[in-house]
């Protein structure tokens, strides 16, 4: 990826539609322990109603989606279509740019590529809990 072609900005109302889609390929895809159907483009919408949605752009298509829930300095959620090349990392300096504490998020258990990922970014695991029988890990950084 070329970072002068990766545009990192606060997502459009009439992007939204396409950040839900993406938020719902994107964990069919990797939460393989979970049934697909579990999740649904209704939930990234609900949720965005009170969170900052931020895109990552290439080529004039969104690569990778962040939610930021201001009032807790807590990321909610990071997708991106092609990890691996650095889209995610652009959104997380993008959303920690905006929190005004320290960033926390939760990672379920299961995501072992996710906890890595963080961890490399200088989180630490603060907690670990349970929500409706999914297991997660709260990093601080």
């Amino acid at each position: 990826m070329d970072d002068a072609g990766l545009i990192v900005r606060r997502a459009r109302t009439d992007e939204l539609a396409a950040c839900a889609e993406l938020y719902v390929r994107v964990l069919r895809e990797t939460f393989t322990w979970q049934p697909p159907e579990r999740h649904q483009e209704a939930d990234f919408l609900r949720a965005a109603r009170v969170e900052e949605v931020y895109v990552a752009i290439e080529a004039g298509r969104i690569v990778g989606l962040a939610a930021f829930y201001r009032p807790q300095n807590f990321l909610h959620s990071l997708f991106v279509a092609d990890r691996g090349r650095g889209v995610g990392k652009a959104l997380l300096d993008h959303v920690s740019a905006q929190a005004d504490g320290p960033l926390s998020l939760k990672c379920q258990a299961a995501n072992l590529r996710a906890q890595a990922f963080y961890r490399r970014e200088g989180f630490a695991c603060v907690e670990a809990g349970s929500d409706n029988g999914v297991a997660w890990l709260r990093f601080v950084r």
